[in-house]
Formats: C-alpha cells, structure tokens, sequence
C-alpha cells in the first residue's frame, strides 16, 4: 500500500474533529489566496526559482523548464537533479562517479516535498538516478531510508536497470590515487561537487533534493550528509529550504541544513542563516576548517536566496524571473 494511501484511510475517521471550513482552509494553497480590496480582487503574483549548487546550468535550466511548464517544485528538482547523475563528466554524482577506496562506486541521494515527505537512499551500487530511486521510496513505501543491497533490490522491483557505473575516467583516476595511497579529504576547488537543489514552483509550493556519489576514495560503506534529512537538505514549506555541499562529516556535526531553515524561522535571512550555519562549523572546538570547504544554499518563502561558503572558489546556479546565472559566491569566510 502506497504511503499517502495508507494515511489517507487511518485519517479518515479523524474529520468529525474538524469543520468544513477549517478543512478548506488547510487546503487552501498560496496561488489560491485571494485579497479582496473595494470590490477589486488582487491576486499575488509567484515567481518560481531554482537554486543549486555548483555550476550547473544545464540542470538548473531543466528543473525551471518544468516549473515554466506549471510543474512542481518536486518534479523540477528531480529532473534537474538527474541531468548530472547521467552526467559521466561530473565525477562527483552518478556515473562516472569516484569509486570508494576499493574502486566500487555507490551513491547517495534524498528528496523532500513541500508536506514534508522525504525519502532517500544510501551506498548504492548499480543504480544511476537515485534521485529518483529516493522519491520511490518516499511514495511508494511506509520507509524513508533504503540502504546498499536492499535499495538496489526495491530499485529493479520498481523497473530501475543496473548500470556500471565506473567509467573509464574515474578508474583511471582511482588506479593513480592507489600508488599515491593518500586519504584525507582536500579543499574543493572544482566547479562541480555533490548538487543540492531548491526549487519554488507557481503555487508557492517548496521542494528540495540531493544527489551525490559521496567522498573520493571513502571507506567502504561511508555515507556523508548528503541523504539525510536536516543535514544535506532541509525544506519547511512555511520558511524555507536549504541545501549543503562540501565535507559531510563537518555538515552533519551541526545538522547544517536544518540549521539553516530554523534559523530562517527566527527572521534571519537566508544569507545570514547561511553565514551563522558556516560560522557554527568554523568556531567549533578544535575545527580544522582551513583543510576543508562546506558551502550552503537556501531560499525561503519570499523568493529570496542565500549563500555562503568556508572558502572561495563556490558558485551556484540561481534561474530566477526567467534568467539563468552560475554566480561566483563573493560571500566566503575571510581568513
């Protein structure tokens, strides 16, 4: 039974509880608000937006094609999202991804809609649109998480095929790393790494996902922060949303994305939220933050956007009132 299904009949006994006009009222949405002035109705206007990570027209241009064309929030951040994971050049998500240490390729990714719903999938192998492997797992079981075998196992249940995903660039790239045999993450100065992207669709409505093959050369069995809600991504469909790139570990250790949009609650602006989030990782005790870069996105309810970055050397793709710009992120802790 889908999930939606299934809250759909274990909610259906609770409607006594509430008035007719109060149910019109939760589902109302913002493109159906009204003002009315003297007779006049005025609607507010929404412009949709994407934002994310990296330099990736490409994606981002997909994902506002799809708003432009009345779709959602959450249909627009998953195909955007799958224009880099069949990317082979981008050896940071999808195929073509950088193996763990053992030269197996496994990737990461979750998504999250603007009711909350999220779904993601970790470490793996053989499947390259996770994206969309995540957004089966959200809406077609009661789970949020699938993991290694299991999650390639529900991906060819669901007509997903197994791909290897180690192309001849990346094992290349694998097989000089092993005579150097160094492992230590390094400041990111490449225009591409794990892409996070937030879209706003027409209705107002906020979605957000995340797809990653992960750190090069990781542990076997190594996950970062990319698949997991409030580290990777966040989206509160009443604020706002925010995306991560960059060391996972150093994400994670203060729930960055989550952070982000909570602080985006209190009236912060999503650049400030991005800024107190960066700050949060670099005073913490014994930070080693010159050795790695973490940079975040975000976007809140007004259509405004933010974003930040321990180093230089980050940009982002913003398509906003029909425009597409990679933008070369000024903002950057000075050391």
């Amino acid at each position: 039974m889908k999930r939606r299904k299934f809250i759909e009949k274990t909610s259906i006994s609770g409607l006594g509880l509430f008035s007719i006009s109060t149910l019109v009222s939760c589902n109302t949405t913002n493109e159906d608000k009204k003002e009315v002035k003297s007779g006049a109705i005025t609607t507010n206007v929404i412009k949709p937006i994407v934002i994310a990570t990296w330099n990736t027209p490409t994606a981002v241009n997909t994902a506002a094609e799809v708003l432009k064309k009345g779709g959602s929030a959450l249909d627009a951040v998953e195909e955007g999202c799958k224009i880099e994971e069949a990317n082979s050049k981008n050896q940071t998500v999808g195929i073509g991804g950088l193996p763990d240490r053992d030269g197996a390729v496994t990737l990461d990714a979750c998504i999250m809609d603007e009711k909350g719903n999220y779904g993601a999938v970790l470490c793996v192998k053989n499947i390259k649109h996770v994206i969309s492997l995540a957004r089966k797992v959200m809406e077609e079981t009661p789970h949020v998480i699938l993991v290694g075998e299991g999650a390639e196992q529900f991906a060819v249940s669901q007509g997903f095929e197994r791909e290897n995903l180690l192309t001849e660039a990346s094992k290349k790239a694998w097989e000089e790393w092993k005579v150097k045999s160094e492992y230590k993450p390094i400041i990111n100065i490449e225009n591409h790494d794990t892409i996070g992207m937030l879209a706003i669709d027409k209705k107002g409505n906020i979605s957000g996902a995340c797809t990653t093959s992960g750190l090069a050369y990781k542990m076997k069995g190594r996950v970062g922060d990319s698949p997991v809600i409030g580290g990777g991504l966040f989206i509160d469909n009443e604020v706002g949303g925010a995306a991560a790139t960059g060391l996972g570990e150093e994400v994670l250790k203060t729930v960055g994305s989550f952070l982000v949009v909570e602080l985006m609650r209190q009236g912060k602006s999503p650049q400030e939220a991005c800024e107190e989030a960066i700050a949060r990782i670099v005073n913490r005790p014994n930070s080693n933050y010159k050795n790695f870069q973490v940079a975040y996105i975000a976007v809140n309810k007004k259509g405004e956007t933010g974003a930040y970055a321990i180093h230089e050397w980050f940009s982002y793709n913003l398509h906003k009132e029909g425009e597409n710009k990679n933008i070369k992120s000024d903002f950057y802790l000075k050391n």
